[in-house]
């Protein structure tokens, strides 16, 4: 038995790594699906199917939880999915609530794709926890491709977010949320465009709740546990075995 979890692409990666560390002797499979990466510009009824598409995969891998480590997709399609599928289902969501607990200036701000922004699921956020507080939303395209290209440090990575993140701390936003997983690879770059403000990431939330999810449905580590299972949508042709990697990896 082992924990499956999907992203776009890379990004969910960062919520990989904070399962890993939860739960560091569980199987874990990793989907990243590249080949309709990014979702964000999608329509919502192909989001919704690409999910149910990766979902099932790793469930037919043996997943027996799966993850949906990306925003934009929970968004879309976790109802969809929960009522799918015979394995539960752990999403995500931006962490609005957190961020107005901890800002000082009432001014907020959500870096995510346009998907999740423009979601039902956002409104409904920000409508329960955003009272009183000044929520802006961002969406950072070109944030996702510095990450899917692997570019994280170089002068052009630190202009993309500098210019997405410093007209808001000039503005007063001093608290900023990370409502894509493509984004904590690019936490430094954020925290100089911003200094001092307080940065909120939710994957050690969702690898809480994965951990919680996982005791309860029975899926306990395996012997010998802590392997990596790790795929792509552009490499899967019918039925190819993903490469298996020994944890802890180096992309963890």
């Amino acid at each position: 038995m082992s924990i499956g979890l999907f992203d776009s692409g890379l990004g969910g990666i960062s919520v990989a790594r904070a399962v890993r560390a939860a739960l560091p002797r569980h199987d874990l499979i990793y989907l990243a699906d590249t080949a309709h990466c990014p979702y964000g510009p999608l329509p919502t009824a192909q989001v919704r199917a690409r999910s149910l598409a990766c979902a099932r995969w790793l469930v037919g891998q043996g997943a027996r939880v799966v993850v949906v480590a990306c925003n934009t997709a929970t968004s879309a399609a976790v109802e969809l999915l929960r009522s799918a599928l015979p394995v539960p289902i752990v999403g995500m969501e931006p962490g609005v609530k957190p961020a107005v607990a901890a800002t000082r200036t009432g001014r907020v701000a959500v870096l995510a794709t346009s998907g999740t922004l423009t979601g039902d699921r956002f409104a409904r956020l920000v409508e329960r926890f955003g009272d009183g507080v000044e929520v802006r939303t961002v969406a950072c395209p070109e944030m996702v491709s510095l990450v899917e290209a692997g570019d994280l440090a170089s002068p052009r990575a630190a202009a993309v977010v500098a210019g997405y993140v410093a007209p808001l701390a000039a503005d007063g936003v001093d608290t900023l949320v990370l409502g894509c997983t493509h984004f904590p690879p690019l936490r430094g770059l954020i925290a100089a465009a911003a200094p001092g403000a307080t940065i909120i990431d939710t994957g050690l939330a969702v690898a809480a709740q994965t951990a919680r999810v996982a005791a309860v449905a029975g899926v306990g580590p395996n012997t010998p546990g802590g392997r990596i299972a790790f795929s792509n949508s552009r490499l899967l042709v019918g039925l190819i075995m993903p490469h298996i990697l020994p944890g802890p990896s180096s992309w963890l």
